[in-house]
């Protein structure tokens, strides 16, 4: 069972931490997986956020270095603390619910360090159970205010290129760690969705990008922590942190010219929602957000960032195309909606 211990400090380029919330169940063959890297110069943290599933005594049994918060500080709050720990150049951030291709490591680092400006690199995520589909290719965001995972239930072969994305999905993804130092770490305001494209958002304001990585490969059960694809906390915490994201990060120019969008993309979203029976949740995420929306802390308004402005509006108009498009195509191919 990986330990941690390896060569010494200036050796390793990467830290991998997996945050935990009574993800027991998930544990062996995630670390299975990492004990079978061709790369093995890396050390592993993982974060648990108060687990009384037996996780805690799991850790300390197989010697894995391991934090154990006292409370459930979600997903942004876990993370944060293994960045802080953090010494390499790079950290990855590994959901528990996955197992990671043999080559994943090596491939995430020979990504990232193609470029002083990529500040993350998403990984080729495939669905576990359903391994010729692909579950994210990176993710993206578009006027609509809709964020959704790029590829989702498509076929994994069309996903075969490297590309540039909107955002990292944090389940299985690289960072640079210096670059948090400049443009903050992930927003424990969140705790737990959308707090990755929120930092992929703050990253790009400031002069970034993020990339995807086919040739990293992860297989994903999805999930893991909260239980299901929708649930009551899920929708409510989404929905509320949705404000958030574009509170903070969207010009007082972008806000005016996408309100119309935004107005039509919540609208929708709330049908949606309402017909699976959540439709209170997201109304009373909403209103959460809107109400606290004056406590994020606002990407500062700098000289000489309207270029950066410009070309995330027009990957927002693209982003948006991108899902007409996929979703069209599940459509014809009789896949489950997604947004």
């Amino acid at each position: 069972m990986i330990s941690g211990r390896g060569k010494e400090t200036m050796e390793i380029r990467t830290t991998i931490i997996i945050p935990n919330y009574n993800g027991l169940n998930f544990m062996e063959p995630c670390f299975e997986a990492l004990e079978k890297q061709t790369m093995k110069d890396f050390r592993v943290l993982v974060v648990d956020n108060g687990s009384t599933d037996g996780s805690v005594e799991w850790l300390k049994k197989k010697g894995i270095p391991s934090v154990f918060l006292k409370e459930n500080t979600g997903f942004s709050g876990a993370v944060n603390t293994g960045i802080r720990m953090a010494d390499t150049p790079y950290v990855i951030l590994l959901n528990n619910d996955t197992k990671v291709d043999s080559h994943y490591v090596e491939a995430m680092e020979r990504a990232i360090s193609r470029s002083e400006k990529i500040f993350s690199v998403s990984s080729r995520m495939i669905q576990m159970y359903a391994p010729e589909l692909m579950d994210d290719a990176g993710d993206m965001y578009s006027v609509m205010g809709w964020a959704y995972q790029r590829g989702v239930g498509r076929p994994k072969e069309y996903y075969g290129k490297s590309c540039r994305v909107f955002s990292a999905c944090a389940g299985a993804a690289i960072y640079r760690r210096a670059v948090f130092d400049e443009i903050g770490l992930f927003d424990e305001m969140h705790f737990a969705y959308l707090e990755d494209i929120d930092v992929g958002y703050r990253a790009k304001l400031y002069g970034y990008d993020n990339i995807y990585c086919p040739e990293a490969v992860v297989y994903h059960v999805g999930s893991g922590t909260s239980g299901s694809k929708y649930n009551s906390f899920k929708v409510r915490l989404a929905a509320r942190n949705n404000v958030y994201l574009n509170y903070k990060n969207m010009r007082g120019w972008q806000l005016l010219l996408n309100s119309p969008f935004l107005l039509a993309g919540t609208f929708v979203k709330y049908l949606f929602f309402k017909k699976k029976g959540f439709g209170t949740d997201y109304v009373s995420g909403l209103l959460e957000g809107i109400k606290t929306a004056g406590r994020c802390k606002r990407v500062p308004v700098v000289s000489g960032r309207l270029k950066e402005e410009l070309k995330i509006q027009l990957e927002l108009i693209f982003g948006t195309a991108v899902y007409v498009y996929e979703f069209s195509k599940r459509r014809l191919a009789g896949k489950t909606r997604n947004f």
